[in-house]
């Protein structure tokens, strides 16, 4: 019994997620801080996603994968559970970027109704 419980304590791996905001923003797309003009690196649907200073970690977040689920935000965006996975491709542009996660209109779209708003997300990597 003590074996596969350590086996199992080995493989057990603890999911926690990070709350945060996310708005979204269009084309262009390029060149980003994480692969510049490269038009492959895009994932189908265009599901992907710039970060703020705080998720950057110096360049490090290029390539990362998120689930983002909306939370709350003004008029109730959120579409009813709804999650999407997004993959990192660049820093957020704005010297200050409006939120922790500033996402293409595909995938904002994906969990919000809203596309001109800001809301509160869950992500975990």
């Amino acid at each position: 019994m003590s074996i596969v419980l350590s086996l199992l304590c080995r493989e057990l791996r603890l999911v926690s997620s990070d709350i945060g905001t996310a708005t979204s923003y269009g084309p262009p797309y390029i060149p980003t801080k994480c692969f510049g003009s490269r038009q492959d690196q895009f994932p189908p649907g265009n599901l992907f996603v710039a970060v703020s200073e705080g998720l950057w970690d110096n360049g490090a977040a290029c390539g990362r994968r998120y689930r983002l689920r909306c939370l709350s935000g003004r008029n109730k965006p959120c579409k009813g559970g709804a999650t999407v996975d997004v993959k990192v491709v660049d820093l957020c542009r704005d010297s200050t970027c409006p939120s922790t996660v500033v996402m293409s209109t595909d995938a904002f779209a994906a969990i919000s109704h809203s596309p001109s708003t800001r809301i509160n997300v869950e992500y975990v990597q």
